[in-house]
């Protein structure tokens, strides 16, 4: 049986496309405009063919192994409400959205999958986008569906929310199934986090870890043009923080043997999580590597698709294909 093929565009860290390898896809080619996400995937997967390019100046043209490919994956910075995108340069997202559908046109995938923010599936508030994607991939031959999965749902301690659009050629879409739930019971922080934890010689990761019984907030990797790394807005850190965890930046190692956690002292007294944890949190394999400063690689993983997720989806539309 042969290998698919895909192209994915706006790859980032490749949390999407390593999810698809694993799925039995292989990439063509994998394009992004950040130089450092370009070096991570290089990193991990010397052999992928990564293109540095923005998505609205690339031309399939002169790229011919774009061309006859199974899927077309885009995991899209995340679009914004109508309200929103009307202020200045804040239209990028919806650019980036419409230039995916625009080089559908040109490559003819067997298969499409965007991965965006929940609200695209059904809210009001994007009907407008919704009907230009109908509108150009029925147009195509294209048959679609819209969903939403969360990524606690398959294994990975985090509740993350995802809006997922899966098109296929009309032959092909009736063989499709939106993934279902792999994990019966949500896997929580203290179970994902304490052996990293206590990997210095901490002995209150045990205690810390039993308390820690929920499911991660949503990792947010925040703006290109904002300062430092942390976990979120205000809710997101108090959530983590009723966990004992001080959300307000990232740690540079996990706590060595003479850490005192007592988060009844406040922020001081509570661990914080590292980059690595976070990429553990977002359920990249150990061996995954980032590149770049601790806000750069922390920005990558906030913004990445968990791989489970991306595994989940290619094995759903390569059954549908093979059908």
């Amino acid at each position: 049986m042969r290998s698919l093929r895909f192209v994915d565009v706006c790859a980032g860290a490749g949390g999407l496309a390593l999810g698809l390898e694993q799925a039995g896809f292989e990439p063509t080619l994998l394009l992004d405009n950040k130089a450092v996400a370009c070096e991570t995937l290089r990193l991990n997967r010397p052999k992928w063919n990564v293109l540095e390019t923005d998505l609205r100046d690339f031309d399939p043209i002169e790229h011919p192994e774009s061309y006859d490919v199974d899927l077309l994956s885009a995991g899209l910075p995340r679009v914004r409400s109508a309200a929103t995108y009307k202020r200045a340069d804040s239209d990028k997202e919806r650019e980036l959205l419409r230039a995916t559908v625009y080089l559908v046109h040109a490559v003819q995938p067997r298969a499409l999958v965007i991965e965006n923010v929940p609200g695209l599936v059904d809210h009001p508030d994007f009907e407008d986008v919704r009907g230009f994607i109908r509108s150009e991939l029925e147009h195509l031959g294209y048959r679609f569906c819209w969903f939403v999965l969360n990524a606690a749902d398959f294994g990975v301690p985090q509740d993350r929310k995802q809006g997922v659009l899966v098109a296929l050629k009309s032959r092909c879409f009736d063989a499709f199934r939106p993934p279902v739930p792999t994990a019966h019971e949500h896997m929580t922080v203290g179970q994902a986090l304490r052996d990293s934890m206590a990997s210095r010689g901490w002995t209150g990761a045990d205690v810390w870890a039993a308390q820690a019984t929920v499911v991660a907030p949503t990792l947010v990797g925040g703006s290109d043009n904002r300062g430092g790394a942390d976990l979120g807005p205000t809710g997101t850190k108090k959530a983590w923080a009723r966990m004992g965890v001080n959300a307000g930046s990232l740690g540079d190692d996990t706590p060595g043997p003479d850490f005192v956690w007592e988060p009844s002292l406040g922020p001081a007294g509570m661990v914080k999580i590292t980059n690595m944890q976070a990429a553990m949190l977002q359920a990249f394999p150990a061996e995954w590597r980032f590149a770049g400063g601790k806000t750069l690689r922390y920005r990558q993983i906030g913004h990445a698709s968990p791989p489970p997720v991306g595994e989940a989806l290619g094995r759903a539309i390569a059954r549908a294909i093979r059908s």
